[in-house]
């Protein structure tokens, strides 16, 4: 599971990851002060280039750079999607998607060639699952790109329990009414051209990704469906877990932990007949 709120390029470790584990853990005073010392941070570094033209396929290339001043080297591996670098790019009005998990190169160095199909404003969400000791499992660094030109904001269309792609039908089932910090499922059937049920096969470690941004805020969450004996699945927000599974062809079920009320987009991601496919529902949490 992956949870993102705060929208700033860095990520805080130390002092500050301290008070805020106190504050979480409902422990405190009423009385006295708490003294929070300078902040230690991930963030990007060498990240290039900050402009890029549409529907042209151009390299994206940085590092990510410890507290230390170190370049991040050493990541998660395995068969499950927990692992590596995951790249999320996603246009400001959630209009467009892109998801790669980049190779790390040498001294840490991460390029991967994306093409951004239209003008206007993106977000980058690099996830990483680092290979290190404690209890920083993973970890998401934000930086915001220009695709030159006019852009042409479009509006989010309201929600509908039926999409098409590329001819492959994705039906939501008797959506559930979605509340924050409240699991749900969401139980999809996925069909070929033919009406046929849909043999999914992994992709990036998982059967299905199910990428969230939240409007206006691009607050975001990730979370994956596995088969049955896979790991790699399963949620968390406090106490509450919820996992998701595909136990045949055809049928996902999604599992839904999101953390704040508003207008969500969710871009639900599956391998079938060798084809990557990108299905858009809108989402409304109370």
């Amino acid at each position: 599971m992956t949870l993102v709120l705060d929208p700033r390029p860095r990520v805080v470790v130390g002092a500050l990851a301290v008070a805020l584990c106190v504050l979480l853990a409902g422990c405190g005073s009423s009385a006295g002060t708490l003294t929070v010392g300078a902040a230690r941070t991930f963030k990007l570094a060498r990240f290039t280039p900050g402009t890029l033209a549409a529907g042209r396929p151009q390299q994206l290339s940085f590092t990510i750079e410890q507290p230390s001043g170190a370049p991040l080297t050493s990541y998660r591996t395995g068969s499950g999607p927990h692992t590596g670098v995951h790249l999320i790019i996603v246009r400001s009005d959630l209009g467009a998607i892109v998801h790669k998990h980049p190779p790390i190169g040498s001294g840490g160095r991460i390029t991967e060639e994306v093409t951004l199909p239209t003008p206007g404003r993106y977000r980058v969400v690099v996830d990483a699952y680092p290979r290190l000791s404690g209890p920083l499992r993973n970890f998401q660094l934000f930086r915001s790109i220009t695709v030159a030109g006019k852009a042409t904001p479009r509006p989010l269309p309201p929600f509908r329990p039926k999409v098409t792609v590329g001819g492959y039908r994705f039906v939501l089932n008797h959506p559930p009414a979605l509340h924050a910090i409240r699991p749900a499922f969401l139980r999809l059937s996925v069909t070929r051209p033919d009406g046929s049920p849909a043999p999914f096969t992994p992709w990036f470690g998982a059967l299905a990704h199910a990428i969230f941004f939240r409007t206006g805020s691009l607050d975001y969450f990730h979370t994956h469906v596995c088969a049955a004996g896979m790991s790699g699945c399963t949620s968390i927000l406090g106490p509450t877990r919820v996992t998701g599974r595909a136990t045949r062809p055809g049928q996902l079920r999604v599992g839904v932990l999101l953390p704040v009320p508003g207008t969500w987009r969710l871009f639900l991601q599956c391998k079938v007949d060798g084809r990557v496919l990108t299905a858009p529902f809108t989402l409304v949490v109370r």
